[in-house]
């Protein structure tokens, strides 16, 4: 994948700007996130939830505060190690492979997204970090997005 990480490098450098923690619809968490999460900020897993989740649809994403930020952003995320998929995977989004104009979208508001990327490069760079997450093998992005709120 040296060569693949390369080329996705070429196409996002994160400049650390938090413009991907704010709005934009929440990010979903699954109940590993929420799990790792509650562990990793020391709170009983149902205090988590209350305090910091918010219910969309069938599914909890993290609460976001007045400014459109997540309440873990702080100049930089406080829960980096434990940070949800969805964030760990940026801008390399499953919903760029089903309509490649959310990569624009995405260029326009993250100042490290390439604009004039290929969108078949930028599709193989989504199926590489895919493949490389440790649990893609057992459930999708999508998969996550449609566990129940319990």
């Amino acid at each position: 994948m040296t060569s693949e990480a390369n080329q996705c490098e070429q196409i996002f450098d994160c400049t650390r700007c938090g413009d991907c923690c704010r709005g934009f619809g929440g990010t979903y968490l699954s109940e590993k996130d929420i799990d790792a999460i509650s562990a990793y900020v020391s709170i009983e897993r149902d205090a988590f939830i209350e305090k910091f989740c918010v219910p969309s649809g069938s599914r909890r994403v993290i609460r976001q505060r007045p400014d459109g930020y997540c309440v873990f952003w702080n100049q930089l995320c406080t829960i980096h190690p434990v940070k949800p998929r969805m964030c760990r995977q940026w801008p390399f989004l499953e919903s760029v492979l089903v309509d490649g104009i959310n990569w624009q979208s995405m260029a326009s508001m993250c100042p490290g997204v390439r604009k004039d990327a290929a969108i078949d490069r930028v599709r193989d760079c989504i199926k590489a970090y895919i493949a490389a997450e440790p649990d893609s093998s057992s459930k999708s992005e999508s998969d996550d997005r449609h566990e129940d709120v319990q």
